[in-house]
């Protein structure tokens, strides 16, 4: 459920006479904006209802939606279809999830900068963490594509509840795709796996940075492939606690696309616990293949985009050589320790503030799209769009 400051939430709903009709469901009485757009590899009455079922939680911005995944999207057959990529992901979409594969091509990428952190709330006994999304859209001709964010609800049967939050311009959707007439909605259904960052039932949450260099890919004999997001799909339906993830985590060979970058995971959980899940190098390995679980310290509780591993200190990738995220890091670093690594929710968010990009950045990895506070211990999400700090929007796991 979302609870938006400063304007009125779901009510304040705008009518567009143009393109959208209004509704009011039987059960609430809460208006809904239904869209005239297609989805032309959908016939499952079902599944056409939940990809019309988007709410603009601004009215008719076009910048910030909310959906709840209502029908099943075959957590176990993705684990076992050795999806290793974006092309083996949009092939599993495309024969498990969408009823038509035949009506349209389909393509998805995939990327992100970021800056996160844990610690406890200064004013209570929860725990929190804080999440900058920062990825820098352009088109051809290096002008900037606004994004629709998702905001993405799921229960799985047999799952955890959780709610997660993407980019729609992975799936080449722009800022008022939902409502422009044109834009094919099919594609919505590979939003389950499609996530950033989100939190589940039990207070554990997990988000994704990128890395510079040569992608993940592991060759353990007899273990499973498994892609990045799909990932974090079954760590927030399946695991509770940072240990249990990792140990989740262990189970599989991962591997993170064949574009050339990595990325970490940053995890935290409803205990206080939190860790940052890195996959380093062997000695003479052109990819990366040995996990790497760095936690129990405070110099660990936020992480940017290079390997905090000692083990890739050394590496032009690594603390000691990459640029990248440094000046954000040390951001971090300082407010962190100067708190005493404890902050309170505002507190949060003003640090996230601090290290939010803006439009000059140039890095793909620059531009803030979206600042989060999860309260790990409250199980909801405080969310702040394109670094408009007065303006926030609250979710909780339901």
């Amino acid at each position: 459920m979302n609870t938006m400051h400063f304007h009125s939430g779901k009510g304040a709903i705008l009518l567009s006479f143009l393109l959208l009709t209004m509704t009011f469901s039987s059960c609430d009485n809460k208006p809904e904006i239904k869209t005239y757009n297609p989805a032309r590899m959908i016939n499952d009455p079902e599944k056409l209802d939940m990809l019309h079922s988007l709410v603009d939680l601004e009215g008719n911005k076009g910048r910030l939606y909310e959906m709840t995944y209502t029908v099943d999207y075959k957590l176990d057959e993705a684990l076992n279809a050795g999806i290793v990529g974006t092309n083996t992901l949009v092939q599993f979409v495309m024969t498990h999830l969408v009823d038509d594969p035949t009506a349209k091509s389909a393509g998805l990428s995939y990327d992100a900068g970021c800056s996160a952190f844990a610690c406890p709330d200064t004013d209570s006994k929860d725990y929190l963490m804080g999440r900058n999304f920062d990825f820098n859209h352009k088109d051809k001709n290096g002008n900037r594509i606004m994004i629709p964010a998702i905001v993405v609800h799921t229960a799985p049967a047999g799952g955890k509840k959780s709610v997660s939050f993407v980019d729609g311009q992975f799936i080449y959707y722009k800022s008022g795709f939902y409502t422009d007439g044109e834009s094919d909605l099919s594609l919505l259904m590979a939003l389950p796996y499609l996530l950033l960052d989100g939190i589940n039932e039990d207070g554990f949450a997990i988000c994704v940075l990128k890395l510079d260099g040569n992608p993940t890919r592991q060759q353990v004999p007899g273990k499973k492939n498994i892609f990045t997001t799909v990932a974090m799909r079954m760590l927030l339906d399946r695991a509770s606690t940072v240990n249990q993830a990792v140990e989740m985590l262990k189970e599989y060979n991962m591997w993170m696309d064949e574009a050339p970058a990595s990325y970490h995971y940053f995890m935290a959980d409803a205990t206080g616990d939190y860790a940052i899940v890195e996959y380093t190098f062997k000695d003479g390995e052109e990819y990366p293949t040995e996990m790497e679980v760095l936690k129990g310290e405070d110099a660990l509780r936020y992480v940017t985009n290079f390997y905090v591993s000692p083990s890739m200190a050394d590496s032009p990738d690594g603390s000691v050589l990459s640029s990248h995220g440094k000046d954000r890091y040390e951001k971090l670093k300082a407010n962190l320790a100067e708190l005493q690594y404890k902050l309170n929710p505002a507190q949060a968010m003003d640090l996230l503030k601090s290290v939010a990009q803006g439009p000059e950045a140039q890095l793909s990895t620059g531009f803030t799209q979206w600042s989060e506070v999860y309260n790990l211990s409250q199980k909801t999400v405080r969310m702040s769009i394109l670094r408009e700090f007065d303006k926030t929007f609250d979710f909780t796991v339901e």
